[in-house]
């Protein structure tokens, strides 16, 4: 991040221009993504999941649509978008309560409104399969469908 500024109604963030879009328009292009490919993508995921639970925030809403790829077709740097569902959770051991996320990639903690940072990680694993597939783990006709 290279500059805030917020004014009455609105907060805005100035980080670097990463012209490679977003993460799920390239699975989407490519259908899916090697193995190698994906091990280097997660790689980067999972360094930026540990950060964030390093200083105690838990991002609530991973999904290919939160990470943009600097320049088209690079794993190699990513980064990490959308905060308006993380939250600081200073004590792993107190859990949330609060069902929030997107659908198909809620992890079933959430879904019991009982849940810590690992709720990321779950969200992790689904995009790690969705990258490796080209199709999500769950599917159905709709929010309900999907988490049920």
């Amino acid at each position: 991040m290279y500059e805030f500024f917020e004014d009455e109604k609105c907060y805005y963030v100035v980080f670097d221009l990463c012209k490679g879009g977003e993460l799920f328009d390239e699975i989407v292009f490519r259908g899916k993504i090697s193995e190698k490919e994906t091990a280097m993508l997660i790689k980067q995921i999972l360094i930026c999941v540990n950060y964030l639970h390093q200083v105690n925030i838990i991002h609530r809403d991973l999904k290919p649509e939160n990470f943009l790829l600097e320049s088209s077709k690079d794993f190699n740097e990513i980064k990490m978008v959308d905060f308006w569902l993380a939250c600081k959770h200073d004590t792993p051991k107190t859990m949330l309560n609060e069902m929030i996320g997107s659908s198909y990639y809620i992890a079933p903690e959430v879904l019991n409104k009982r849940y810590n940072n690992k709720c990321d990680l779950w969200s992790v694993g689904v995009i790690a399969y969705i990258a490796l597939c080209g199709v999500p783990p769950f599917n159905g006709q709709n929010d309900k469908e999907i988490v049920a």
